[in-house]
């Protein structure tokens, strides 16, 4: 279930084989969109209306190409910004995200493969998430107690719901504000502020701002859409097991996966309301 409704836009985070919140709320959702009940129940009836789970699983196979490009995570700041990208640092993660898996179910679908780095030719159980591309989205909606962004085409149908982390300073939550796109960037660069992070040990003695590289790794993940309020916007994350938790400083988080595919479907003057 949770596979059908990633395919079909509706994401419940990392598919992780375990039935929570997330994957209710993305249930509810697709309910929604299809004028059914949206009880968010995974009954019989969900199951029916999701579609047949045949064909559910493909393979991946391990390459060369993967372990050249992991790259290590340094805790230092200063150490990020000397790096050349900020790629994965293990070939579960770079599987896992592929296929917008958690780690945990990754390894548990692959037992007795020998992680977090299996040797290139290694053959993979996977998900198939071959998704459908989004139609152009002309509206989105952040409700920031459901930690939901939602996005609706030109005849007002809502076409997607993600899961997203919102700002733990509840000050910090632009909550009845309408903003808009301003800009739409793939594998953004980061520019680290240490007046952001004076909570954080890892910046401590750093006084000037640094240029963290691209990378699935970055701060933002792989994608930015950059809102007309300083400092706001939808992006991606290095750590997609996180979201929907209360951590950002202020912006809205998704999986990579998630952000990518939204970045796709936006353009500059979007509305984006932010809602309770």
């Amino acid at each position: 279930m949770q596979l059908r409704l990633d395919r079909a836009g509706f994401s419940p985070g990392c598919i992780d084989g375990h039935w929570g919140p997330k994957s209710a709320a993305a249930l509810a959702a697709w309910q929604e969109s299809k004028g059914l009940a949206a009880t968010g129940e995974p009954d019989g009836e969900a199951v029916r209306s999701l579609g047949s789970i045949d064909g559910i699983w493909t393979g991946h196979v391990v390459t060369k190409d993967e372990h050249d490009a992991l790259r290590p995570f340094p805790a230092s700041w200063t150490e990020r910004s000397r790096l050349d990208s900020m790629g994965f640092s293990t070939i579960r993660e770079t599987v896992a995200e592929a296929y917008h898996l958690s780690e945990t179910a990754l390894v548990a679908l692959n037992p007795g493969v020998p992680w977090p780095n299996p040797p290139a030719g290694t053959v993979l159980k996977v998900p198939d998430v071959r998704t459908r591309a989004l139609p152009a989205v002309q509206r989105i909606e952040i409700r920031i107690g459901a930690k939901t962004v939602r996005a609706y085409d030109g005849d007002g149908r809502m076409v997607a719901q993600f899961p997203c982390s919102i700002a733990a300073n509840r000050a910090k939550r632009p909550i009845g504000q309408t903003l808009h796109v301003g800009v739409c960037a793939d594998w953004p660069e980061y520019t680290f502020d240490p007046e952001l992070f004076s909570d954080d040990p890892n910046a401590a003695g750093i006084t000037k701002r640094l240029r963290i590289p691209p990378g699935p790794n970055n701060p933002v993940g792989l994608a930015w859409i950059g809102l007309d309020l300083p400092g706001y916007g939808i992006h991606g994350t290095p750590v997609p097991e996180k979201i929907s938790h209360t951590e950002s400083h202020g912006c809205f988080r998704l999986t990579n996966w998630d952000a990518q595919r939204l970045l796709r479907a936006v353009r500059t003057g979007v509305p984006v309301e932010i809602l309770p």
